[in-house]
């Protein structure tokens, strides 16, 4: 059919060319919308300019065709094979590009919004400046593609190949790359903020000044990447590798990474208000100063050598835990987490509900707190809502005198300085149990609940992985059959008599030596 005739059946109203063999033709400006020219044979044509939409290519041979500025809006090109073809800035907005081959395909400025191109292969494909917002690029192979100052918002990138990638002043927000394989990718200055990058392999990746904040890391591959001046604050690094990787001055403000393996890593100059110390793996890593200021203005700057940030960072993050003689119920799990609610609004280091163990016989929150010094005031309040707190309180302010006295040897990490500031973190919180005990009227409900009238332990871990029992009711442990809110009443004659047992000067002592502080 020559080129002549399938015009003149177009003209007519026919739409159907399957397999029709047009390779070399001049088709440049034409109408042919809808048609259908699957399987057809249309390489090195010339379609430039040409009005394409909705028309079918699946399975077609396309190759060094020219496709310049050419509308292939919801085109169907599955399984198309358009290799080196010339498609800078066509339309292929909602195109089907599905398992379509594109190897070193020219799309620069080309429109791919919402374009469909599951598992495609765009390998060494120049898509600078492309538009891909909201595309499906699901096991695509991007590999040495040049996607720099390309549009990625939203875009679906999981399991992708972008390994050697060019993804320079991408825009990426908002992203999937879940899984992804990015390994020696350029993503230097890019936009990936909310992105979500689990388990991506970013390996030597070019992270240089990248917008990476609330993006979701965890567990991804980061070992040596550059993220020098990169923005991770409010990021998930939770178990995520980053052996090697330069974060030197990083913003990591507010950031999660517990399980983190920063081993070999630079973190000179990071910014780290308000960022868990703990937690993490830091063997062999190099940090001379890190920025505590909430802006990272470096107004309030920590040095040390390296002795000093082994102090500073710690695999073993703070906790409080307390051991309740008693399953968890429906009633009582609604009950704690509004009296735990409501104490957060006074009381704002208790950031997170506790993580829950619930057994046949006992129930265990685990309280995490980011410094060594929080611990006796967050455990002063989150025994509040128990009829333990008086007791446990009571020993807290006796641990507190005991450190205070002046009988005891002179601990040197633990200054006057570090004792003033735990005795006013403690009494703030005395205060503020005044405070809610006045206003919440959730913790007369706890009053009437078995759960919260059954004997507790709590125990204190510090970043050196010592714990220190400061509270263990005497019937901890005893199990006693149908225990009620009138057998609570009674412990002085059925069950025992309760006692304020506290820690021994030389447990404490030794508890408090383990604390790590910012200097």
């Amino acid at each position: 059919m020559t080129l002549e005739e399938l015009l003149a059946k177009y003209e007519a109203g026919e739409r159907d060319f399957r397999g029709v063999d047009l390779s070399e033709a001049n088709l440049s400006g034409v109408k042919l919308n809808e048609a259908n020219f699957s399987h057809a044979n249309l390489s090195i044509v010339n379609l430039s300019g040409s009005h394409l939409c909705s028309t079918d290519f699946s399975h077609a041979q396309i190759n060094v065709a020219r496709l310049s500025g050419a509308y292939l809006h919801q085109a169907n090109l599955n399984h198309a094979s358009l290799n080196v073809a010339n498609l800078i800035r066509a339309d292929l907005s909602r195109a089907q590009l599905q398992s379509a081959s594109l190897i070193r395909a020219e799309l620069i400025r080309a429109d791919l919004s919402r374009a469909d191109l599951f598992a495609a292969n765009l390998s060494c494909a120049d898509l600078r400046e492309a538009s891909l917002r909201h595309a499906i690029l699901r096991y695509a192979n991007l590999n040495e593609a040049n996607l720099r100052d390309s549009l990625l918002t939203e875009a679906n990138l999981e399991g992708a190949n972008l390994n050697n990638t060019d993804l320079s002043r991408t825009d990426c927000s908002g992203a999937n790359c879940r899984n992804a394989e990015m390994r020696q990718a350029n993503l230097s200055h890019s936009n990936l903020s909310g992105a979500n990058l689990s388990g991506a392999n970013l390996r030597w990746a070019d992270l240089n000044g990248a917008n990476l904040s609330w993006a979701d890391l965890s567990e991804a591959k980061l070992s040596g990447a550059n993220l020098i001046g990169a923005d991770l604050s409010n990021a998930n690094l939770t178990n995520a590798s980053l052996v090697h990787a330069d974060l030197t001055q990083a913003k990591l403000i507010k950031a999660e990474w517990v399980g983190a393996d920063l081993s070999g890593a630079t973190l000179t100059g990071a910014k780290l208000y308000s960022t868990s110390r703990f937690g993490l793996k830091t063997e062999g890593m190099i940090c001379e100063w890190v920025d505590l200021s909430p802006s990272g203005d470096r107004s309030i700057i920590q040095k040390f050598n390296t002795e000093e940030s082994r102090e500073f960072f710690n695999e073993t993050p703070p906790t409080i835990r307390i051991v309740i003689d008693k399953p968890l119920d429906h009633e009582a799990n609604f009950a704690i987490a509004g009296a735990y609610h409501q104490i957060a609004q006074q009381y704002r280091e208790l950031k997170q509900p506790p993580s829950m163990e619930i057994g046949r016989r006992r129930t265990v929150f685990t309280f995490r707190v980011d410094s060594d010094l929080n611990l006796l005031p967050t455990a002063y309040m989150a025994i509040l809502p128990f009829q333990d707190s008086t007791t446990t309180q009571n020993n807290i302010r006796t641990l507190l005198a005991i450190i205070k006295s002046e009988k005891f040897p002179h601990i040197t990490s633990f200054t006057p300085q570090h004792c003033q500031q735990l005795t006013t973190l403690i009494e703030q919180v005395i205060e503020n149990t005044a405070v809610i005990k006045e206003l919440i009227n959730i913790l007369k409900i706890t009053t009437k609940l078995n759960f919260f009238q059954a004997p507790t332990q709590t125990t204190l871990t510090n970043s050196s992985a010592q714990s220190l029992i400061i509270h263990d009711h005497p019937q901890f442990g005893r199990f006693i059959d149908k225990y009620d809110i009138n057998a609570s009443k009674n412990f002085g004659n059925s069950l025992g008599t309760t006692k304020e047992i506290t820690p021994s000067a030389g447990m404490i002592i030794d508890f408090i030596k383990g604390f790590h502080y910012i200097k």
